[in-house]
């Protein structure tokens, strides 16, 4: 009899040890959850930014930032189901829905049928409060791929449509991209209208956000309603009252942590907050790059303060999407060395100059004179002031003002932005001298980074492919 009572006391202690350590090994969830796409950014392109920072100020190095600090550091492979060279809709649905598909495709499986159902839709559909907001278009590619579902990628207005499907809390970016046939104000306001009619407070402004949307129950928030505003503007060419994507990461977060408090679940942000990088880089515009790698930094900064008020129940995820442009630091004349300092002295990005040379033909009627381009080229790259320029350069320079101003030269072209022949020989010759190279204007197989912090981030570890890094947010939020 002793013998069994003692048994049973054993029994009884096991059981309830096991009780509780089974209670004590139970993962926490993350109920806040920051997801960070920055489009176009591999591991060279960030650091790159770092250089840049630390050469302005004449130290050799790396200044981090505040993404490369995060506790877990990893990279990614990008391949597509239809090639080693993924395109930005084939990836950004497998960072949406955790399964790869190919190129074009918009949240649907290789059978073209088949929709795939994203991990941003579980959480809405779960009661979790959601947004999704980007640099580009709201109906680019990359946002996109977290609502909506198309054969391909560039049926802008049947994805706008989709908005209102999905439901989601806050859309945010440049504008709604319409394609060809559907560019017309009245297709643009009936997406608009149905937004409205679904409950969606639409601001084009900061000034009509402030007024209208910081308390909206559902935002939708642009640029602008005007032909410029395609994208939200770039970084290094941002003017005050105009929305900048930490403007919009901001009023996501506001937005989603007040819903999510007020229905007792989390919140899913999902922002391609570096979406113009991937801009500039098929421009090969390594100032502008950068600078848009910067912008995409303070938004992780947001994020990181939230972190750090709730360390035990957020997680913060950046990665991109596939690199863009080939980027090699150290290349040229220079030899073993890097001069990323010369940026400094570049005011504006490629399109910004260019919309600067075509003011100054408007004004002049197509007489500008080398004088004029001179005091041009120095305002906005820092030529013949802070970026000495050399004999065989200003003969270069020289010879494409007289074939493009004097006589008739076709812009250049790159997938987003057409540019004067002027502005596009300053930029490589800026490139040249800070011994920055582009091997490609388009995307290469090259390996992006990937940076994780709270609950759940040592899932992030090593080398991880696109669409496993959502299956492993998906693990940290307990779906």
């Amino acid at each position: 009899m002793k013998n069994l009572i003692f048994s049973f006391a054993t029994a009884v202690l096991a059981f309830t040890g096991f009780t509780s350590c089974a209670q004590q090994e139970q993962p926490q969830k993350a109920k806040y959850v920051f997801y960070f796409i920055t489009d176009g950014t591999g591991v060279n392109t960030v650091q790159g930014t770092e250089y840049y920072l630390s050469q302005k100020q004449g130290v050799i190095g790396r200044t981090p930032l505040c993404m490369t600090q995060l506790p877990v550091v990893g990279v990614s492979a990008t391949w597509s189901a239809s090639s080693d060279v993924t395109d930005s809709a084939a990836s950004g649905t497998a960072l949406a829905s955790g399964t790869k598909t190919y190129n074009n495709s918009i949240g649907m499986a290789t059978d073209s049928v088949t929709p795939l159902v994203g991990l941003a839709q579980k959480a809405k559909d779960s009661g979790w409060a959601v947004g999704v907001g980007s640099t580009a278009p709201v109906n680019h590619a990359t946002p996109a791929a977290q609502f909506a579902h198309q054969v391909t990628r560039h049926d802008y207005f049947q994805i706008a449509c989709q908005m209102t499907t999905a439901g989601f809390d806050f859309y945010g970016g440049g504008s709604i991209a319409m394609q060809r046939g559907y560019d017309r104000p009245e297709v643009r306001d009936s997406i608009y209208n149905a937004l409205r009619e679904a409950g969606y407070t639409v601001t084009f402004s900061l000034e009509d956000y402030e007024a209208n949307g910081r308390n909206a129950d559902k935002l939708v928030m642009l640029q602008g309603d005007v032909p410029d505003s395609y994208s939200i503007p770039y970084w290094i060419d941002r003017k005050p009252g105009q929305v900048t994507i930490a403007d919009q990461v901001k009023a996501e977060l506001d937005l989603l942590y007040a819903k999510a408090q007020k229905n007792g679940t989390g919140f899913f942000l999902m922002n391609e907050a570096g979406g113009k990088v991937d801009f500039a880089c098929h421009a090969n515009d390594g100032a502008t790059a950068f600078e848009e790698v910067l912008a995409c930094d303070s938004c992780v900064r947001i994020a990181y303060d939230f972190y750090l008020q709730h360390p035990d129940e957020t997680l913060i995820v950046i990665t991109a999407d596939h690199e863009t442009g080939g980027l090699t630091l150290g290349y040229g004349p220079g030899g073993y060395s890097i001069h990323t300092e010369v940026f400094a002295n570049q005011t504006c990005s490629k399109d910004e100059s260019t919309r600067h040379f075509q003011a100054l033909r408007s004004a002049t009627h197509n007489k500008v004179t080398w004088d004029q381009v001179k005091e041009q080229l120095g305002k906005d790259f820092g030529f013949w002031q802070g970026v000495g320029i050399s004999e065989s350069e200003e003969k270069e320079l020289a010879d494409i003002y007289k074939r493009s101003f004097v006589g008739k030269m076709a812009n250049e072209e790159n997938l987003y932005s057409s540019n004067e022949p002027i502005v596009a020989l300053a930029v490589r010759i800026l490139n040249n001298k800070a011994c920055m190279g582009w091997t490609t204007g388009g995307h290469t197989a090259g390996l992006v980074p990937v940076y994780a912090c709270g609950v759940g981030q040592e899932l992030f570890m090593g080398h991880n492919d696109n669409a496993q890094v959502l299956l492993n947010i998906a693990k940290a939020m307990g779906f």
